[in-house]
């Protein structure tokens, strides 16, 4: 979707500034809402696309005056309303005044460590072989989608190269609204700065990014 977390190639926001030596969390609330994201997480009732989705549809103003993990609390505050674990009034209350569903898993303190080197792997098999090559001339899809997508707003509607078939994965386009994993092929695709950017662009810049096949098509 075109919402206010894809800044890809925008101007106006001011430069970047690393800071030296930061610090994995910058108060001990940032820690928790951490905890809390990945421990809701570890319940099941949402896909990790559908979490990214809710920090997506936070609303512009309220998205840039948040910091990272105010935005985390924030769409995790909707998640667990939208399924049913936290009602509108405990949320106003700030604790809880009904007993809880029945969480589908939960992931005690003892198997965090081993969760998280898990991690989560989203690659698939894929039944039909890929469509495209490397070398393939291709060009990226126009469109302005209300669901979630992972192909940025200036990478649409522009020619490109593949690199690589990188497999099979997730589509989140599909997986964010609870449409199944419809996994397809994805590939990294090589687009000319001057093709994304004009005469603006540094001479020879290229930008690589990995598109799913559905945001394909042959040049």
């Amino acid at each position: 979707m075109n919402g206010p977390q894809d800044l890809g190639g925008q101007q106006g926001f001011g430069a970047v500034a690393p800071e030296a030596d930061e610090p994995l969390f910058h108060a001990p609330w940032e820690a928790r809402a951490m905890a809390l994201t990945l421990a809701c997480g570890a319940l099941g009732a949402w896909t990790i696309d559908e979490s990214r989705h809710a920090r997506e549809t936070l609303g512009w103003v309220t998205y840039y005056r948040s910091s990272y993990y105010e935005i985390w609390i924030r769409a995790l505050e909707t998640l667990l309303a939208r399924h049913g674990f936290v009602a509108s009034e405990e949320r106003a209350a700030g604790r809880a005044l009904r007993l809880a569903p029945e969480a589908p898993r939960v992931l005690r303190a003892e198997a965090v460590a081993g969760t998280l080197a898990r991690g989560g792997p989203c690659d698939r098999p894929v039944a039909a072989p890929p469509r495209f090559a490397p070398g393939a001339r291709v060009r990226t899809v126009a469109m302005n989608p209300e669901h979630h997508t992972r192909l940025p707003r200036y990478a649409r509607d522009k020619p490109g190269v593949v690199e690589a078939v990188q497999g099979g994965f997730v589509f989140p386009d599909s997986n964010a609204h609870g449409g199944g994993e419809r996994p397809q092929w994805v590939y990294t695709v090589v687009l000319r700065g001057e093709d994304l950017w004009g005469a603006d662009a540094d001479p020879g810049s290229e930008v690589s990014i990995d598109a799913w096949e559905s945001y394909l098509e042959p040049a």
